[in-house]
C-alpha cells in the first residue's frame, strides 16, 4: 500500500477515535478534570498550606507539573488500551484492520493517535484548571521542553497501553495495569515531592520510576527546578519509546493476542 493508502488508514482511525472522544465527552475528558481538583484542593490547598515552599515554589505551584502529567499519563494509557481492547472483543474492526494491506506500523500509529490527541487535550484543561487555584501566576520556564515532555509522556504511556490492550482477555485486564502498576508509580515518581527530601534508600526506588524522568523534565519546563539531568531525563525517555514501539512492531506483526 502506497503512502495515500497508508495517510488514509491512519486518518481513518484517528479520525474515528476523537470523532467518540468528543462524544462521549463526559466519560473521556470530565472524570480527569474532576479528579485534578480533588488533588488540588487536598494535597494542594489543605496539604500545601501546612508544607509551605519546596525547592523555593509555593506547594501548590510545585505540585501542578507533576497532577498535569499525571493527567496525560492516565488518559493516553486508558484511551489506547480500551479502544484496542474494543476492536477486538466489541465491534471486531480489528480483523478488517489486520486482512487489509495496512502495515504494522500504522496500526500502531492509528490506535497510539488518539491516546496522543485526549492525553494532551485534557493535559490542557487540568493546566487551565490549575490556574484557579495557583492565582493565575504558574510560572513558564520554557514552552518548548514543557511541550517536548507531554509529547514523550503522552506517546509512551499510549504505546504501553497498546501492550495492554493487545494482551487483555478482559475487562479486568484494561484494568489491573493502571490499579496495581500505574497508581504505585504515580505515588513514587515525584508528583508530590522532591526526590531530595527522602532517605537515600527511597531516592534509589524513586529513581528506578519511569514517572519521575517525565515529571521532573515537566516541572523543569515550567518551574525551572530539576533533581537530575534533564539530558539523562529525555535519553531514558526515548529508550522507553524505541523498547515500546519494537514491542509493539512485533505484537502486531505476528499478531500475538490479536488473531482470534
Amino acid at each position: 500500500m502506497g503512502a495515500s493508502g497508508n495517510w488514509i488508514s491512519f486518518y481513518t482511525m484517528v479520525r474515528k477515535d476523537i470523532v467518540r472522544m468528543f462524544r462521549i465527552w463526559v466519560q473521556t475528558f470530565l472524570p480527569s478534570v474532576v479528579t485534578s481538583v480533588l488533588y488540588f484542593l487536598i494535597f494542594g490547598t489543605v496539604l500545601g498550606s501546612k508544607i509551605g515552599d519546596m525547592q523555593g515554589v509555593p506547594y501548590m505551584t510545585f505540585v501542578v507539573p507533576g497532577l498535569v502529567m499525571l493527567a496525560i499519563v492516565t488518559t493516553s494509557y486508558a484511551n489506547t488500551s480500551f479502544m484496542f481492547f474494543a476492536s477486538k472483543f466489541f465491534a471486531r474492526s480489528i480483523d478488517e484492520i489486520l486482512v487489509s494491506p495496512t502495515p504494522p506500523w500504522v496500526i500502531i500509529a492509528g490506535f497510539i493517535g488518539g491516546g496522543i490527541v485526549r492525553g494532551m487535550l485534557v493535559g490542557v484543561l487540568v493546566l487551565l484548571v490549575s490556574l484557579f487555584f495557583t492565582g493565575l501566576h504558574l510560572a513558564v520556564h520554557n514552552v518548548v521542553i514543557i511541550f517536548c515532555f507531554a509529547i514523550l509522556t503522552a506517546l509512551i504511556f499510549a504505546l504501553a497501553g497498546l501492550v495492554n490492550g493487545v494482551y487483555a482477555k478482559s475487562i479486568d485486564g484494561i484494568n489491573i495495569i493502571p490499579t496495581f502498576v500505574l497508581t504505585p508509580l504515580v505515588y513514587l515518581g515525584g508528583v508530590f515531592y522532591s526526590v531530595h527530601v527522602l532517605p537515600p534508600w527511597w531516592q534509589t526506588i524513586t529513581y528506578a520510576d519511569p514517572l519521575f524522568y517525565l515529571v521532573n523534565g515537566f516541572r523543569y519546563g515550567f518551574l525551572g527546578i530539576t533533581d537530575i539531568s534533564l539530558l539523562m531525563s529525555v535519553g531514558i525517555l526515548l529508550g522507553m519509546v524505541v523498547v515500546l514501539i519494537a514491542i509493539n512492531w512485533y505484537l502486531i506483526r505476528k499478531g500475538l493476542g490479536v488473531k482470534q
